[in-house]
């Protein structure tokens, strides 16, 4: 594992425990080289990482502080804290409805370059992409965009993905999902996508970046959902 993702897991599992609370200053960079015997390029590689999954917030001349985001989504009804250490739960297990999916891609690609550096993946590994669209009684709900190592599932197959991504990492893989960070965007659907939602290409719609995370610290998936119309944020509160 590369040095600054050493410092990536320890510092999010200091947040996650408690450790570090919310709006707490951390270390300066000078005392985090110390602490973990590495270089300011090291420290400075994941505070660069920690900043952009939402776990910290820079300001200057004042230091780096613990950051906290939490949200409701009024498709599920249901709390949803936007943060990367809150257990993250499937919609299948509080929507009353059908779930089904259809899968539209399903690959075996080396990743984009952000998406294998959130994935701790080197240049030669490689990653499942699933494309699919979810329906929730049949109709279309959201498109989903997903990026799984391989060493993470190396037995996965199109037709699992039909099913829960998740109830197959923790029922059959027996690994445990823990926790995940989302960031939350507007955008227009491509082509595709609007094809797939039934919605026009102007129409704009809420896309949701998530990062899982197993109880290990190791980032499992990247995905981002496009959602159709009907799915909102109630509210977004940022400390």
């Amino acid at each position: 594992m590369h040095k600054y993702m050493t410092i990536v897991l320890d510092i999010r599992h200091k947040i996650s425990s408690g450790e570090y609370t919310q709006g707490e200053k951390l270390p300066t960079i000078p005392e985090l080289c110390e602490q973990y015997d590495v270089s300011k390029i090291t420290v400075k590689r994941a505070m660069d990482d920690l900043e952009s999954l939402g776990l910290i917030a820079r300001r200057r001349g004042s230091g780096t502080f613990v950051k906290g985001i939490a949200g409701t989504s009024t498709l599920t009804g249901a709390r949803n804290t936007y943060s990367h250490f809150e257990n993250v739960i499937p919609d299948s297990e509080i929507l009353d409805t059908q779930v089904t999916r259809q899968v539209h891609e399903f690959l075996v690609v080396q990743p984009p370059t952000d998406i294998a550096q959130i994935l701790d993946m080197d240049s030669e590994s490689f990653a499942y992409y699933i494309c699919r669209t979810r329906f929730s009684d049949g109709a279309p709900d959201r498109v989903e965009h997903t990026y799984v190592p391989v060493r993470v599932a190396p037995d996965l197959k199109r037709s699992m993905m039909e099913g829960s991504l998740y109830r197959y990492i923790e029922d059959q893989l027996g690994l445990k999902v823990a926790s995940a960070h989302r960031a939350i965007g507007a955008v227009h659907p491509s082509i595709d996508e609007a094809r797939w939602l039934n919605v026009d290409r102007q129409t704009p719609l809420v896309s949701v970046r998530q990062v899982g995370y197993l109880d290990d610290g190791t980032p499992f998936e990247v995905s981002t959902c496009v959602h159709a119309p009907g799915y909102e944020v109630f509210s977004v509160t940022t400390k």
